[in-house]
């Protein structure tokens, strides 16, 4: 099977949207097929186009055997709505210059379109399905525009609203298939009654690191590796949880819009919480392998979201302190991998993390071989791109 993958990020960018893609398009190799992808020049997660790829309009590579072809955006990671506007309608303008490219594109089998951005996964079914008629499936993340009212970003029946309920109203309708990263995705887009072709795709990592029981350390060390943004809201919890006093250590990795003042934070406070910026993915299996626990947390609770450092770190047997609600707090709950507080409740944070310190050697071994058994059953991700690639063929 030839299947096209479009999505606003891919390697080399970092963070949890790129990753999703990059193991997909990994996923489907290993099953025999033959993919490329189609994205932009990569930008993420610092705003700026790399700049080994600057002065470009296109550019085509090719990683781990994909063919990639890369087209210009404007590139920002802005939070003025304008500014992020701008730079998903250019990116959905430029993915038509693809359109040329006919005997490429009337090649592929399978389209998998990556959303949100809405407007670039729009901009590639009105392209693929509506001008090709090319068999297009929907690959979910994230469910804008509702998100975007869940983190305040939006008011819901406002103008922007409204054009994004359409756009999503579009995409949905226009898909001959949904894939989804959460439960909570599928039944909300079920609700559309737009397709009943629904397929649960959870962004599990393939890890070559091999553990089978882990011991803490002392003092114990904690982890957070992702997007240091406002959906996450790292700089609030160091501020209110007292680490030193606990104890522990917190380690950060990765950045984002909080960065500078996480950063400022640190030099002004003995407050046990230490930065170490930017680590390439393949260097990042290792290193969570120094830690004892990974706090993944969640500004406010947001449907359909299940963070995707839970399967992140299940391979690692690190036990995970989750903040947040909704199905990502049922998953930690019901397979007994870590502790659950709410989002914003420090104080039951700090509870969680006593609680951390407190476990016999027994207590922590129990969760940290829970997490090793459910990524290896539950969660594994060669079942899983398996089970997808049959669920495609099938369309």
């Amino acid at each position: 099977m030839k299947i096209l993958l479009v999505s606003f990020y891919f390697s080399p960018e970092l963070g949890a949207a790129p990753s999703r893609i990059t193991n997909m398009a990994n996923g489907f190799k290993s099953q025999g097929d033959e993919v490329d992808i189609l994205t932009c020049l990569p930008n993420y997660p610092k705003g700026r186009i790399f700049e080994a790829y600057r002065g470009r309009l296109y550019k085509k590579e090719i990683i781990n055997g994909c063919n990639v072809y890369r087209y210009w955006t404007y590139a920002t990671v802005s939070q003025n709505p304008i500014l992020r506007g701008i730079s998903m309608v250019s990116f959905a303008v430029m993915i038509w210059l693809f359109a040329f490219r006919r005997s490429l594109v009337k090649n592929y089998d399978r389209i998998i379109i990556q959303s949100p951005p809405l407007p670039v996964a729009a901009s590639a079914i009105a392209l693929f399905k509506c001008l090709y008629n090319k068999k297009t499936i929907l690959n979910i993340s994230d469910l804008w525009p509702l998100s975007a009212v869940e983190l305040g970003a939006m008011a819901e029946g406002d103008t922007m609203h409204k054009i994004f309920s359409k756009i999503e109203r579009f995409n949905y309708k226009k898909a001959d298939a949904i894939l989804g990263q959460s439960n909570e995705i599928l039944k909300y887009v079920a609700a559309f009654k737009c397709s009943e072709r629904l397929f649960l795709y959870r962004n599990l990592q393939k890890y070559n690191v091999s553990i089978d029981c882990r011991s803490r350390s002392v003092p114990v060390k904690i982890v957070y590796a992702g997007l240091l943004g406002v959906a996450q809201n790292l700089l609030d919890i160091i501020k209110n949880v007292d680490f030193k006093t606990l104890g522990v250590e917190l380690h950060l990795y990765g950045g984002g819009n909080q960065t500078q003042e996480i950063e400022t934070f640190i030099a002004e406070n003995d407050c046990n919480v230490y930065y170490h910026g930017y680590i390439e993915k393949e260097r990042m299996a290792e290193e969570l392998t120094k830690y004892d626990a990974s706090i993944i947390p969640l500004a406010v609770r947001i449907k359909g979201a299940v963070p995707s450092k839970i399967f992140d770190i299940l391979p690692m047997g690190i036990p995970v302190l989750f903040c947040g609600g909704g199905e990502g707090a049922e998953i930690v709950t019901q397979y007994e991998v870590g502790l659950v507080s709410m989002p914003g409740d420090y104080a039951a944070l700090q509870t969680n993390v006593k609680k951390l310190v407190a476990m016999s050697d027994d207590e922590y071994r129990y969760f940290s071989m829970n997490c090793i058994r459910i990524s290896r059953t539950v969660f594994d991700f060669d079942q899983q791109i398996t089970e997808c690639r049959n669920f495609i063929d099938h369309l």
